[in-house]
Parts: C-alpha cells; structure tokens; sequence
C-alpha cells in the first residue's frame, strides 16, 4: 500500500514537472512581447509629461530654463508652491472648484438616477417617447445664445447656479445607468420587495442603489472630473471674482499671462527675470491635477467594472 502511494505521488511530481517544461508557442512569445513593448512605450509617453511638469515645479528657475530638467529635479526649490499657497485668489479659485465639483456632481448623480431608474421600468407609460425626446438633445442643441438667454431670464447669472443646473444630468450617463439597472438588477427583487409592501422609492433607495456601486462609481468619477476641469460656463456666466473657478483662474495665469501679484510680492525682481514665473506654471499645473489623481485610486475598482458593465450590456 506505502510502495502504491510513493509510486502514485513520484507519477504525480514527474506530470506536474513536465506541465511546467511546456512552453508557449514561439508565435505567441513574439506577440506577448510585442503587446508588452507596446505598453511600455504608452505608459512611458503618458508618465514622462507628468513627471517632467513635477520636476520642473520644484527646480531651480535657471535649471528649467538652461533646459537642465530632463527627468529628475534640478537644485530643488519649494519657492513656487509657497507663492501659490500665499495667493488669495488662487486659494479662492480651489474653494470654488471643490464646491462646484461635490455639489454639482452630487446634483448629477441625483438626478441621473431619478432620470434612468423610471427609464428601466419596462411597464412605464410614454418611455420610448421619452427616449427619442432625450436623444435628440445629443445630436442637436439649442446653442450658445439661447442657453445664456434662459439662464438670464431664470436670474442665475453670476450665481453658482448657472454652472449647476443647465448641465443637471448627462443623456449618455443615463442611458448607461439604464442599461445597468435593466441588465444587472434582477426584476424577482422588485416584484419581492412590493409583495412585502416596498415602495419604489423605498426599493430604490434600499436595494438598487447598494447593488449600483460601480456604475455609480463611473459616473461620479466622469461628473466630477468635467467639474473640475470646466471652465468655459465660468467664463461665459459669471462676473464676481470670488466665484471664479480654479481652472479659470489658471487660464488667466497660464494663458493670458495673467499672474496673481500676491504670487510674485515677495519674490526678487531678478529672480522673476530668471524664469520663476515658468516655474510657477508648471507648480499651477500640478496642483491642479492632484485632487483628480487622489481622487481615481479610491473608485477605479469600481470604475472598471462599471465601464465593462456598460459597454459590454449596451
């Protein structure tokens, strides 16, 4: 019986060592290689702009303009970022953007899925109407002109909520967060949930959206990225200052060479000529990034899957 066992168990060895000498076929070892190389050179085209912006946000200004900065840092200096955290309106501009930004993604989501959940009913009266009236929306709109005029005669100019309201909810995002509560939340749940006298709004709230997390995710994710990179209803809508958003005020720095004198009060005339300004270009560049890159970490499990949800159950 033992001599039958270590016969069986060297027989097993000698199959699972021969297993792991098959190798992949020449032909597929090319082309992993080749999709690997490929990748490499993405990512490193995507990676080095960044890490060139960062490192010459914390160079030396007369590295960055002898063209010293290549990779890494040269004589790093913290004076830019000092500057821009001393800068009221540029502080002011970060207030309004994080505003903006949970607000009106918090205003996006709720009505998006007020919009697509009556949507995923099939028993719904009047829904493929709806759908052609919301659909024409995507492929005509009423313009730049007419959009001012209503957002002036519902008195919200230079308020926050002429950049809340007029874009209230996306079609596309709808229609994914349709699909998804059509494909991915079973009928059985609500059919269950109204025998033991579960309203819709009860059903909604209890049961469809804590199976919705990744395409909520999605959708919060692009919602507030729009937010907080849109700056265009800012320049059109608003007159105050104080309610300028972060990437409007940065198109005026970085665009029209519009620099806070709060940022420059304290710095040398003659460091200024030795390019601390285009220092402090690239230091508004990676401020106004990090928020969004601290942001994805924290959703892209749910991202993922939700964007496979959507585009493969569409």
């Amino acid at each position: 019986m033992t001599t039958n066992i270590k016969s069986r168990g060297q027989i097993w060895r000698a199959s699972a060592s021969n297993a792991t000498k098959i190798r992949e076929p020449f032909g597929d070892r090319v082309l992993l290689t080749g999709i690997y190389l490929l990748l490499g050179v993405i990512t490193l085209t995507v990676l080095y702009p960044l890490i060139y912006i960062f490192s010459s946000s914390i160079s030396s200004p007369d590295a960055v303009l002898a063209g010293r900065v290549w990779l890494f840092p040269v004589e790093i200096s913290l004076r830019a970022y000092k500057s821009i955290f001393q800068s009221t309106q540029l502080m002011t501009g970060y207030y309004n953007s994080i505003v903006y930004t949970v607000v009106g993604t918090f205003i996006n989501i709720a009505f998006t899925v007020l919009m697509a959940f009556p949507l995923s009913q099939r028993n719904m009266p009047g829904r493929s109407i709806l759908m052609i009236m919301m659909m024409i929306t995507v492929f005509f709109s009423g313009g730049l002109i007419p959009t001012y005029l209503l957002v002036k005669n519902l008195h919200m100019l230079d308020t926050r909520w002429a950049l809340w309201l007029p874009g209230a909810f996306s079609v596309f995002q709808v229609i994914i967060a349709r699909t998804f509560f059509q494909s991915s939340i079973p009928t059985e749940l609500q059919e269950a949930s109204q025998i033991d006298g579960c309203r819709d709004i009860r059903y909604l709230w209890s049961i469809v959206l804590p199976l919705s997390k990744p395409i909520l995710a999605v959708m919060t994710l692009m919602y507030a990225v729009g937010h907080w990179n849109a700056y265009f209803d800012a320049l059109i809508y608003l007159r105050s200052e104080n309610l300028f958003p972060l990437q409007y005020v940065l198109r005026n720095m970085l665009i029209l060479n519009a620099a806070d004198p709060e940022m420059l009060a304290n710095t040398a005339q003659s460091l200024r000529n030795k390019g601390f300004e285009e220092v402090l270009k690239y230091a508004l560049i990676v401020v106004a990034c990090v928020p969004v890159l601290i942001m994805y970490p924290f959703v892209q499990k749910h991202f993922v899957k939700g964007v496979m949800i959507g585009s493969l159950k569409g």
